[in-house]
């Protein structure tokens, strides 16, 4: 099939809530749904009406009894609930942090994160360093400060520049780590094998950047998911399997 060009022109406001009253959703409060799509747009809140379409949902045509109000009900849902799971995130992000940090420095000394010789892949090292000092050139953090002053050295010890690295580079410093005794130390506090450990990172920090962008959460399928441990260490983490059927949004506009 061909591919065309974009040709749909941006509409106003009183545009596109007229379009959706033509498409079969009813809007009770004209006033707040102009607000809504000010403050929101129009866009983001497609997602959020997607499942009040009719088969085929191409023909963007809206069930019956489908309201305005219920899809900004679905996006306020949707808000709150990556407010709960950032929220649980931080505290294993931090977590996950501490326990890196204390394994390495103790087992390697404190600038470990700059030994090439303890990682796999030396192209994927180099640039978790060089993304490293680029976070190091943005911190305006007062301990940064005050390091920069008294020392001569060009990069902080591991436990304080890693207080201002993102998760995406614990990660990928984590998952680049040779096999041995510390990276399965790592895995083992949190009760997993460090294959298993590596794919729950790749996962949180994938689903950390949708909470932190703003993007959907609610009623998405993910592109990455964790491995699912055979035998793990602890009771809260015995899954036995994911749900597979999802509604994925799409959206149509």
């Amino acid at each position: 099939m061909s591919k065309k060009s974009y040709n749909k022109p941006p509409l106003n406001y009183k545009d596109q809530l007229s379009q959706l009253k033509k498409r079969g959703l009813t809007v009770n409060n004209e006033v707040r749904a102009l607000h809504l799509l000010e403050n929101i747009s129009y866009y983001r809140l497609s997602a959020y009406w997607y499942p009040l379409l009719k088969s085929p949902k191409s023909a963007h045509k809206f069930k019956e009894k489908s309201t305005f109000k219920r899809g900004f009900e679905l996006y306020c849902f949707d808000r709150e609930l990556r407010q709960l799971v950032i929220n649980d995130l931080e505290k294993v992000e931090v977590a996950v942090r501490a326990k890196l940090i204390y394994v390495l420095a103790h087992a390697n000394g404190a600038n470990w994160y700059q030994d090439q010789n303890l990682f796999t892949n030396q192209q994927s090292f180099q640039k978790s360093l060089d993304k490293l000092k680029t976070e190091l050139q943005r911190s305006d953090e007062d301990f940064i400060k005050s390091f920069n002053k008294k020392y001569s050295d060009p990069l902080p010890p591991s436990w304080m520049i890693f207080e201002i690295a993102s998760f995406g580079v614990l990660s990928h410093y984590y998952s680049n780590l040779k096999p041995g005794k510390s990276k399965r130390e790592i895995a083992n506090y949190f009760g997993l094998d460090d294959t298993t450990f590596m794919s729950w990172l790749h996962t949180l920090t994938y689903v950390r950047n949708l909470c932190a962008h703003h993007s959907r959460f609610w009623n998405k399928r993910m592109r990455i998911q964790p491995q699912i441990p055979n035998s793990p260490e602890f009771d809260f983490i015995k899954i036995h399997s994911i749900p597979s059927t999802y509604d994925t949004a799409k959206n149509g506009d």
